[in-house]
């Protein structure tokens, strides 16, 4: 079983930043360089600094990552970031709308540190995703560089009692210890809390990661650097990460769909795919643009996993719901979680169909991403970067992606989007 603990945090000091909305930032991975250069711009205190380093042209290029060390070690000298006196769990409840709706969603979890553990089919922590070398190298070199976790992963966890869920309703009834709203209108709230026996709880059955995996994998290369032979008796900070805390009946895990565009079939190539697909889907045709849009939208509330896709292409729209039967002898090798998934079933459909399969996929030549579903559209509208096709998908369910990591698989990529993000710079994890 997974082992949670709780943790002395570093958090700004509101004596010497008090405007915490100035020094926040979302993580590192969705930040391009114009926000990247916006929240440098900001404050000569935002996270990103430590989190997303800038690249100066013509330095060395680990300069980087010691720069970020540099600037942590004058933060916490003095007093910018300031650690709690002692171990707690932090309470954390976001308030969201999901893109295009107006309804008002909240969710709360729990900031720990998770003990790390080696994936496999005894362990406590399960992925649902492969990950790529190079951010994962950049990962570690920060990682070395600082020995601090900026930024969590954040796992999914299973606790039937409703325990957990109560501890936090009781926390976040008090008045809380940070609060503010960022870029995207998400109000993030934060509390410091006694952990009690809550951590047990949290930790009573196998986790599930959700986000962070390079930054997870990444530690466990550090922590293995660390141990120089046999493991010690106690557990290290630098054998533990920080970790966000998720489960449903604490609040809505959203998944958002992330949207495919096929590029290089020409207009004969589309029509092709279009008329093929009845071998493989029912067919509706002659679906509207603003219609596929507010279909697969967010805000519709789809659960997903249903096999249904919408389809467009510069002679019009189409809404496809798979004929699963005719997709056997198709579908990659895997449990039957992974089997099942949208995201698998549309890769299937691409080999047969288009002749794009796993390693075209991989090499990033024939596929586009968005998560949205009209920008999609747009792209093939405007034939943007060789864009013929777009296929817009309904989310995977949270708990779809439990199951296949349950199965020991992984996801196809590009399979889910975790929203709202855990907001950067709330709490920093130092590995001491």
């Amino acid at each position: 079983m997974p082992l949670v603990r709780p943790f002395r945090a570093l958090r700004y000091s509101p004596e010497v930043v008090p405007d915490l909305g100035a020094v926040v930032a979302p993580p590192y991975d969705v930040i391009g360089p114009e926000e990247q250069q916006s929240l440098l711009a900001r404050s000569p205190w935002n996270v990103v600094r430590l989190d997303l380093p800038p690249i100066v042209p013509g330095e060395d290029p680990d300069e980087r990552y010691r720069r970020a060390a540099r600037t942590l070690t004058e933060w916490r000298s003095d007093g910018t970031l300031r650690r709690d006196p002692r171990p707690s769990l932090y309470a954390y409840e976001q308030s969201f709308t999901l893109p295009g709706s107006e309804t008002v969603h909240v969710r709360r979890g729990l900031f720990g540190r998770l003990v790390l553990e080696p994936f496999g089919p005894d362990s406590g922590v399960r992925p649902h995703e492969r990950t790529l070398s190079g951010p994962k190298e950049d990962r570690y070199r920060l990682l070395r560089a600082t020995g601090v976790n900026t930024s969590p992963v954040v796992v999914l966890y299973e606790d039937p009692s409703g325990a957990a869920a109560r501890w936090l309703d009781d926390v976040t009834s008090a008045p809380s210890a940070a609060d503010v709203t960022d870029d995207a209108g998400v109000r993030h709230r934060l509390w410091v809390a006694e952990p009690g026996d809550i951590a047990d709880r949290v930790g009573a059955a196998p986790v599930t990661i959700l986000d962070g995996h390079h930054r997870y994998e990444t530690a466990l290369r550090y922590r293995d650097e660390r141990m120089h032979g046999a493991p010690p008796e106690a557990e290290p900070a630098w054998a533990q990460i920080l970790a966000l805390f998720l489960e449903p009946i604490a609040g809505p895990v959203a998944v958002l769909a992330t949207h495919r565009v096929v590029r290089g079939l020409g207009d004969d190539g589309a029509r092709a795919l279009v008329d093929g697909a009845s071998a493989l889907f029912e067919v509706r045709r002659g679906v509207a643009a603003d219609e596929l849009g507010r279909i697969f939208s967010p805000a519709a509330g789809a659960p997903g996993g249903d096999g249904r896709f919408g389809l467009w292409t510069r002679q019009g729209g189409a809404i496809l719901h798979a004929r699963r039967p005719a997709f056997e002898g198709l579908l990659p090798a895997g449990g039957p979680a992974v089997r099942r998934l949208d995201v698998t079933l549309l890769g299937a459909a691409l080999a047969s169909l288009a002749g794009i399969d796993a390693a075209a996929v991989d090499a990033g030549q024939r596929i586009a991403y968005t998560k949205d579903a009209a920008e999609a559209i747009a792209w093939v509208d405007a034939g943007h970067d060789g864009a013929d096709a777009a296929f817009v998908l309904d989310p995977t369910p949270a708990a779809e992606i439990a199951a296949v990591a349950a199965d020991g698989d992984v996801m196809p990529q590009k399979s889910t989007y975790i929203y709202p993000k855990a907001l950067t710079g709330l709490l920093i994890n130092p590995l001491e």
